[in-house]
């Protein structure tokens, strides 16, 4: 197991704190620019406000900016383990996708390399010798970016809007522990690369994922969170007022440090996927049910590229996610994979955005999610069609199902369509198990708990079925059976 170091005091999201960070780091110039440019930006926007579309049904009340920022490295902890590549290094048969792939590499359980961060600071980093041979580039951000700039410059940071609100900004000045996968073209890696991101109880995470594939490449990439605090375990995190925004400091209340202070994630994802590429990601967040977690995510595919994206959200005591797709070449193809499972007084918001600006393009989204308890799950999906989009096929679907009288799901598709010749389609379902399904179960001997799994379990198996990484779809399957109680 890998460990890394104890909670220590931190400093504010604020100027010093950025003149701090950008003298420790060997980032090149250009992005240590982007990053005040960044911080600027951040300090026009201020927090989200209810009448903008994606937060009005986002309930930021209790959340203090003054609270969290930049954590310096901390003393000896368990960093924890990842549920996918845990799944993974047990060795059951990966279905790579590659023809050429020996049945030895398929069922070896190996990674190709493994980055792994907690509070904000790479604690393990490595890439098989012989993918790297290949001129692959994966490990920390910092370093690739230092060694390789001109390569990765034109993809940093440019495909995510990070003017998009105060969180976007907050990330793009302060990101760390970030992480970097460069394929050249041409390159097929068979086995997952795994990027695992960490926070100690009350600890901050502002990690960023860059995934470039060249022309002709092919790649599996499975990034998590985890860790961070319970709600309600404690009084800590949130005694900055909430005049203190962004600018606060020690003497403003902030963050004390206390036990079961949850955590904070600010993060990004950018992906793109070269001409005839073929990229498959899964994003799961997994954290205790005391953090923050914003996060905004956006993949480009090239003509004739096709994206397979996997989002599975078991965590979190508010989240918040902006997950957009681009079909921006002729012929490109996205499937998107939603596994959503909430439970306690978990609020879990998710904005989709399938955006076809080229001809032929197809996207297929399905999101399912169950709820527990007091829960609330919110989905607001788009397909955008552009006026020289023709011949687009988009699709999206969500369903929820209820597992109490409290929980609530809020479902809205929606279609931009200004092109004339497409197919597109939407739809989206709520509900309650049904009583007979729970009295046909234990009728057979199961017991209410195991009843409702089995319930559970066929509810999500056509997008299970969608996952074709085995090792994902079975930790994804146990994650949430491990979750689930009786149906009140």
């Amino acid at each position: 197991m890998t460990t890394a170091t104890a909670p220590a005091p931190h400093s504010a999201f604020d100027a010093a704190s950025l003149d701090r960070l950008i003298a420790g780091s060997r980032l090149p110039a250009w992005a240590s620019e982007l990053r005040r440019a960044a911080l600027d930006s951040a300090m026009r926007l201020g927090l989200p406000e209810r009448r903008d579309e994606n937060w009005m049904r986002t309930d930021l009340r209790l959340f203090r900016p003054g609270a969290w920022g930049p954590r310096p490295a901390p003393a000896a902890v368990a960093m924890p383990a990842g549920l996918l590549g845990t799944a993974i290094a047990s060795g059951e048969i990966l279905e790579t996708g590659f023809d050429d792939v020996s049945p030895s590499a398929r069922e070896s359980g190996r990674l190709a390399g493994r980055l792994h961060a907690i509070d904000g600071h790479v604690v393990h980093e490595s890439l098989d010798p012989a993918v790297a041979a290949k001129g692959v580039l994966f490990g920390s951000a910092e370093r690739l970016l230092a060694d390789h700039g001109e390569t990765l410059r034109p993809h940093w940071f440019r495909v995510i809007d990070s003017q998009a609100d105060w969180f976007a900004a907050m990330h793009a000045a302060f990101h760390a522990a970030s992480a970097v996968l460069y394929v050249p073209a041409g390159v097929r890696i068979a086995e997952p690369l795994e990027v695992l991101s960490a926070i100690t109880d009350g600890g901050v995470d502002t990690s960023h994922v860059l995934v470039v594939l060249g022309e002709g490449a092919e790649a599996t990439v499975l990034t998590e969170t985890a860790g961070g605090g319970a709600a309600g375990a404690g009084s800590g995190g949130f005694h900055g007022n909430s005049g203190s925004g962004f600018h606060g400091n020690s003497g403003s209340g902030g963050f004390h440090g206390n036990s079961g202070s949850g955590g904070f994630h600010c993060g990004g994802t950018e992906i793109v996927v070269g001409k005839n590429a073929f990229l498959r990601i899964v994003n799961l967040q997994n954290w205790n049910t005391g953090v923050w977690h914003v996060a905004r995510q956006k993949a480009v595919v090239h003509d004739r590229g096709r994206l397979q994206w996997t989002l599975g959200a078991l965590g979190s005591r508010l989240s918040q996610v902006a997950q957009d797709v681009a079909l921006v070449g002729r012929d490109a193809s996205a499937q998107v994979n939603g596994v959503m499972f909430t439970e306690g007084r978990q609020q879990l918001v998710y904005n989709t955005l399938q955006h076809h600006e080229a001809p032929s393009c197809k996207s297929d989204l399905l999101y399912k999610g169950a709820l527990q308890d007091r829960s609330r799950l919110v989905w607001r999906g788009m397909i955008k069609v552009d006026k020289a989009a023709q011949k687009t096929d988009g699709y999206q679907r969500n369903d929820n199902l209820m597992l109490s009288d409290e929980a609530r799901a809020d479902s809205i598709p929606g279609l931009e369509i200004e092109a004339d010749d497409v197919r597109c389609t939407h739809g989206a379902t709520s509900g309650r198990v049904d009583a007979e399904q729970l009295f046909y179960a234990q009728a057979r001997g199961l017991s209410a708990d195991e009843a409702a799994r089995l319930v559970v379990a066929g509810f999500f198996q056509q997008v299970f079925d969608r996952i074709t990484i085995a090792p994902v779809r079975e930790a994804l399957a146990r994650a949430i059976g491990s979750r689930i109680r009786r149906v009140r």
